[in-house]
């Protein structure tokens, strides 16, 4: 008799848990911007007891988010599928961080290389020094067009 107790109250557990697993990755479609588990709006309470009742009837976690999906839309759903429709949203912050990324590449690139330095460094054998490479950059960086060069821009470089 203990025994049977003891399977009725781990089965009770093992549905309680797979409740408020999927309750917490379920929109309310009232509050927006909380999960049924942490709404206490009336829809989000008998989403639970849906919920729980699907669970009981022997239903998958996924057969169970597709009817919430089915019922209520993609959007009540806190990760949506990856999807043609949904691939520009989950792929744009990978897109953005390429072009940065690439972007500061270049500059990096461009700001360190200078055709005339790497020449001199291979006519003379030995990498210039950082002096003798500042004093060249001076020489064949060419002045800005209008004339001379801002004032803040000599305080700012120390030139």
């Amino acid at each position: 008799m203990g025994n049977e107790q003891d399977e009725e109250f781990k089965k009770a557990q093992v549905v309680d848990a797979r409740a408020r697993n999927i309750s917490h990755n379920v929109r309310c479609t009232e509050c927006g911007s909380q999960s049924i588990e942490d709404s206490q709006a009336d829809i989000a309470i008998l989403l639970r007891k849906l919920i729980r009742d699907e669970i009981q009837a022997g239903k998958t976690d996924k057969d169970i988010y597709k009817k919430l999906e089915d019922d209520f839309g993609e959007t009540v759903l806190y990760a949506p599928k990856f999807d043609m429709q949904t691939a520009a949203l989950w792929l744009s912050p990978l897109l953005v961080a390429g072009v940065a990324g690439g972007f500061w590449a270049y500059k990096k690139h461009k700001q360190n290389t200078n055709v005339h330095i790497m020449a001199l460094d291979l006519v003379r054998g030995a990498p210039l020094t950082p002096k003798e490479k500042e004093t060249m950059l001076d020489i064949l960086t060419p002045p800005p067009p209008g004339g001379s060069t801002p004032s803040w821009w000599r305080s700012w470089t120390g030139r």
